[in-house]
This record gives structure tokens, sequence and C-alpha cells, in this order.
């Protein structure tokens, strides 16, 4: 781990992207010490100001602090991020590596499994789901978790597809190994970087999904701070104020740029084709 850092730190888009990345986790990690003041606490004297010592990123309409609110949004966002993306991992790679390594009729129902879950759009199925359901932060992270698990699923299934055929997983049957032993030992740890790549990839993704939802009154409740619902605050007060929908807009650009370069560079030391660059 410690060496892939350094190699990823010399390229200076794999430095700024880890850089970005710890700064959106460790503020999101410390808001409760980083934030001045109560997230949801109103102060109606103070609504409406622009940015200052006091406030740093201004007020909204309800007078509450728009620093502190990115700051807690910044929470909400990486824990359906990271709940969703790790659930959906785990169910992809174990539907992947069954439909890769079992009988083909098993690979023709988990197909059609994921075939039928991606022919929906993602936004239009959340919002139907939401619809029905009705809006809340676990109802987002079902939504994320079942649309995302074809993406991981299929990559695993053509990438033990492509490894059970190698000579040493036809010694290991040979051997007697149980097919549990095989998944776990041998095709698992090949497939794992890529998975963590794609995953790393898809966190902006997921969180811009999620404000996206609560933007559109549909994800996180009131007062709850999210992302989504500040920006949704500052378009409806975007004649009077710009300040509300900077503040929101400025954490998701940051994020996204941030795991994208990571992403990008850490695919290019996992690539064999992409190594020698390093």
């Amino acid at each position: 781990m410690i060496a892939v850092l350094r190699l990823v730190i010399k390229e200076p888009t794999g430095l700024f992207g880890l850089v970005l990345v710890t700064f959106i986790v460790c503020s999101a990690l410390f808001a409760a010490v980083l934030a001045p003041y109560d997230p949801v606490a109103l102060n109606i004297t103070d609504r409406l100001q622009s940015p200052s010592l006091s406030h740093l990123l201004g007020t909204d309409q309800l007078g509450r602090d728009l620093f502190s609110r990115v700051l807690y949004g910044g929470q909400v966002a990486l824990g359906v991020a990271l709940t969703a993306i790790g659930i959906a991992l785990v169910c992809g790679i174990v539907l992947g590596m069954l439909a890769g390594f079992g009988p083909k009729w098993l690979d023709k129902a988990i197909l059609l499994f994921f075939d039928t879950i991606r022919s929906f759009p993602t936004v239009m199925f959340a919002l139907a789901t939401v619809a029905l359901v009705g809006p809340s932060l676990q109802t987002v992270i079902a939504v994320i978790i079942v649309t995302t698990i074809p993406t991981y699923g299929r990559v695993v299934r053509t990438q033990t597809l492509s490894i059970k055929s190698n000579e040493f997983i036809k010694a290991e049957q040979v051997m007697g190994a149980k097919t549990a032993r095989i998944l776990i030992m041998h095709i698992l740890p090949n497939i794992f970087g890529p998975l963590m790549i794609l995953a790393s990839m898809d966190i902006p993704t997921v969180i811009a999904l999620e404000a996206g939802l609560s933007f559109l009154g549909m994800g996180v409740k009131p007062p709850t701070p999210s992302w989504g619902s500040i920006l949704n605050d500052g378009f409806s007060l975007i004649r009077v104020t710009p300040w509300p929908i900077i503040a929101g807009s400025i954490p998701l650009i940051l994020i996204t740029l941030g795991f994208t370069y990571l992403g990008e560079s850490l695919r290019d030391f996992v690539d064999p084709k992409l190594r020698k660059n390093f």
C-alpha cells in the first residue's frame, strides 16, 4: 500500500487527487471540531449574509451557517457513497464469481438479472423508487446498491472467466481443491485491484446522485445538511444571493476532481500496459 502511494504521489495528477480526497475526507470526519456553528441552528437575524470572518461561506435564508452545513453535508455524502459502494462491491464480487465459475445455467440467470437492472436508466429508476417508497437516506442507499451491483458483477465475471482457464487453476482442481478455496485464494486477489480502482471512480458519481435526489427533495430529509439541499436553497435564492449555490457546488467539484484524478493514477499503476509510465 505504501509503495502504491509513493508511485501515485510521483505523478502531479495523482498527488493533486490524493490531496483533495484527503482534504474532503478529513473535513467530513472532523466536522464536529471544525464547524463553528450548529448546522441546523436557526438565526433569522443573520440570514443571507455574505462570506465574512464570522461566516466563511455566508448564511442561508434561515440564518444557518453554510460552512458548517457543507462540513456536515460531507458526512452524509461520504457515508452514502462508502456504504452503498461497499455493499454493492461485495454483492457484485459474489455474483460475478458465481457467474464466471459456476454452471452455464447459473451464469445465464445472473446475467439476466444484471441486464434487467441495467435496462432501466439509473436516475429514472431512482426517482420511481423514491416516489413509491418515500424519500429517505436508506432508500437512496438501496437504490445505489441495486443499480451498481451489475457494474461490478460484470467486471468480476469477465475476469473470472479469463483467470479460471489458467493452468494453476486447473492444477488446483486436479489436486482436489474446493471451489470456495479457488475463488477466495486465487481468483479474488487477481481481480481485487481493478475493482478498487473502479469503486474509487464511482464514488463521485454516487455522491452526485445523492445530491441530485436531495436537490429534487427526494433524498435526505430536512433539516439534515446535504450538498444537494444546499444547492436547492441556492437555486431558489439565485436572484438574491449567489453564495448558497456556490457553497453547495464547491465540495461536489472538489470531490469529483479528487477521486477522478486519484482513480486515474491508480489505474495507470495497476494496468500492466500503462505501468511502464511510472
